[in-house]
């Protein structure tokens, strides 16, 4: 079954590994609401890369959106260049861009199942992460935590969003994202107080704004 996938499995695989990756040095170098932010940006690269490569070309609404965030993600890199955390925004927007390609490759690949390659994406992954394990032993909290984590926050979350594209365009996809974006730093800092920028709130909700409206818009018209 994985064979069968043909090129679309070996882009998946290879983007799959690089975005999970990047999500987590991300996180380690700069704000969780920072790395959200620019994974909230994953619509907007859909529906260009939609655009190029399925000639699914966006309405003047979309262009606008695209514009709109694209300017507060500048905003929020200038504040991160000041803050010495353009590193970790660089990686997060890679993530973003990562998540967009998936959509796009499995939205191209409507017949082809690339379960299989989110499985291998994933073995290369944990495969990569072997080489920066001090230790493989569990204690205490981490024997509940870490099989929990990953069931609810790997497994059935890619699962699902590797075969929702199948049935809906792939920036559609992506709005789901929004979420992530607006509930991850909240926990944060109820967790371990990491306080975002003003300029990564201000861009942040720019950008959240600005893709909410436009969905609204389209579903309306739909």
């Amino acid at each position: 079954m994985l064979f069968n996938s043909g090129y679309h499995g070996i882009i998946f695989i290879t983007t799959f590994s690089i975005t999970n990756i990047t999500f987590v040095v991300s996180i380690q170098n700069t704000n969780v609401a920072n790395t959200l932010v620019m994974i909230a940006m994953a619509p907007m690269l859909s529906a260009i890369l939609g655009a190029i490569f399925l000639k699914e070309i966006p309405d003047r609404k979309t262009w606008i959106a695209i514009a709109v965030t694209f300017l507060a993600a500048v905003y929020i890199f200038y504040d991160s260049l000041q803050l010495g955390n353009v590193y970790g925004d660089i990686l997060g927007f890679i993530t973003g861009l990562g998540l967009a390609i998936n959509a796009v490759t499995i939205r191209s690949a409507k017949k082809k199942n690339l379960l299989p390659a989110a499985v291998v994406g994933k073995l290369c992954v944990a495969i990569f992460a072997m080489f920066f394990i001090e230790t493989y032993t569990l204690v205490d909290r981490d024997l509940f935590i870490v099989p929990l984590m990953s069931i609810m926050c790997v497994a059935i979350p890619f699962v699902l969003v590797t075969i929702a594209p199948r049935f809906i365009p792939a920036e559609e996809v992506n709005l789901f994202f929004l979420l992530e974006t607006i509930i991850g730093p909240f926990w944060v800092w109820m967790v371990i107080k990491e306080q975002p920028s003003i300029e990564t709130i201000q861009g942040g909700m720019i950008i959240i704004l600005t893709i909410a409206i436009h969905s609204f818009l389209k579903l309306r018209k739909s």
